[in-house]
C-alpha cells in the first residue's frame, strides 16, 4: 500500500503549537506521510518566541538533497525561512528536483508579535519562491507586505492583493482575513480566474497559535493525495475552524489548536 508523502519546510516550534510540529501532525491527521527540512530552531511556548537560531546552508542542503532524491514529495508545504540565503537555497532545490504542488505560507510575524522573517528576505521570497507557488495563503499583515498595498480590510481589498499576488506568480491565492474586524472571518480564493469566498464563524478564543502553519500543511497534505485547489482549500478552512474552535488553553498565553478535532468532530 502507498502512501501519498508530504514536505514541510519550516521552522522547529518547541512549543509545539506551529511549524514543523503543527505541520507533522496534520499530515497524519490528513493520512499522508510527513517529511521535513527544518530551517530555524525556536526556543518558544504560548508566551512567545523566546530565540530563533537558523540552521546553516550546509545542513539545509543536505536535509532537502536527502529528502528529495529517496522520499520524493508529493506536495510541497514552506513556512518559517528567516533569511534570503534560506529562501534562495530552498527555491534552488525546488526547481532542481522540480517539485510541484508547492503551497507558501509566508510567515513573517509570530503570534506574540516576534519576526520571523528578516527584512531582505521578503524580496527573495517574491522573487524566488512566488513563481513556484502553486498556492500562496498570506493573511492580511502579510498580504500588505507582499502585494504592496498599505490597507487590506475590505473584500476589493482582498481581491485587488490576490491579483498582485498572481502578477508575481502565484497560480492560487488564499488571501485570509481573520485579522479583518468583521462578524466573520471569511477567507477569499483565487485560481486567477475566478474568486470564491470561504466564510466561516468567528470564534471568541485567543488560543489560535499556529493557525497559519495548521491550514497551509492541510492544503499540502489534500493536494498530494490528488485534490483539487479550491476543495484541498475548503478541507483545510473546515479543518482549521474545527481545529480553533476546539482549541486547547495550554500554558499561560496564547493557546494551540487541537489537531484532532476535525476527525473527532466532523
Amino acid at each position: 500500500m502507498t502512501k501519498p508523502i508530504a514536505l514541510t519546510i519550516a521552522g522547529s516550534d518547541s512549543g509545539g503549537g506551529a511549524g514543523i510540529q503543527a505541520d507533522l501532525k496534520t499530515f497524519q491527521e490528513r493520512d499522508v506521510f510527513g517529511t521535513t527540512v527544518i530551517t530555524a530552531l525556536t526556543a518558544q511556548n504560548t508566551e512567545g518566541v523566546h530565540g530563533v537560531f537558523p540552521e546553516s546552508l550546509q545542513a539545509i542542503d543536505a536535509q532537502l538533497e536527502a529528502v528529495l532524491t529517496d522520499l520524493r514529495p508529493d506536495a510541497v508545504k514552506t513556512g518559517m525561512m528567516f533569511s534570503a540565503e534560506i529562501i534562495e537555497r530552498v527555491a534552488f532545490y525546488l526547481k532542481k528536483y522540480h517539485v510541484e504542488r508547492i503551497v507558501i505560507d509566508p510567515v513573517m510575524i509570530a503570534k506574540g508579535g516576534a519576526p520571523l522573517l528578516q527584512q531582505e528576505a521578503a524580496d527573495a521570497l517574491k522573487t524566488e519562491l512566488l513563481p513556484l507557488a502553486h498556492t500562496i495563503t498570506p493573511n492580511l499583515p502579510e498580504a500588505e507586505v507582499i502585494s504592496g498595498l498599505s490597507s487590506i480590510q475590505s473584500e476589493d481589498a482582498m481581491k485587488e492583493a490576490a491579483s498582485l499576488l498572481h502578477d508575481l506568480g502565484a497560480a492560487h491565492v488564499v488571501v485570509k482575513g481573520g485579522h479583518r474586524e468583521t462578524e466573520d472571518a471569511r477567507d477569499l480564493f483565487s485560481d486567477g480566474r475566478e474568486i470564491t469566498v470561504l466564510p466561516s464563524p468567528r470564534i471568541a478564543t485567543k488560543h489560535t497559535h499556529g493557525t497559519g502553519c495548521t491550514f497551509a500543511a492541510c492544503i499540502a497534505a489534500e493536494l498530494a493525495k490528488g485534490e483539487t485547489a479550491l476543495a484541498a482549500v475548503q478541507t483545510a478552512k473546515a479543518f482549521i475552524t474545527s481545529a480553533i474552535t476546539h482549541a486547547l488553553p495550554l500554558g499561560g498565553g496564547i493557546g494551540p489548536t487541537d489537531h484532532s478535532a476535525y476527525r473527532y468532530n466532523s
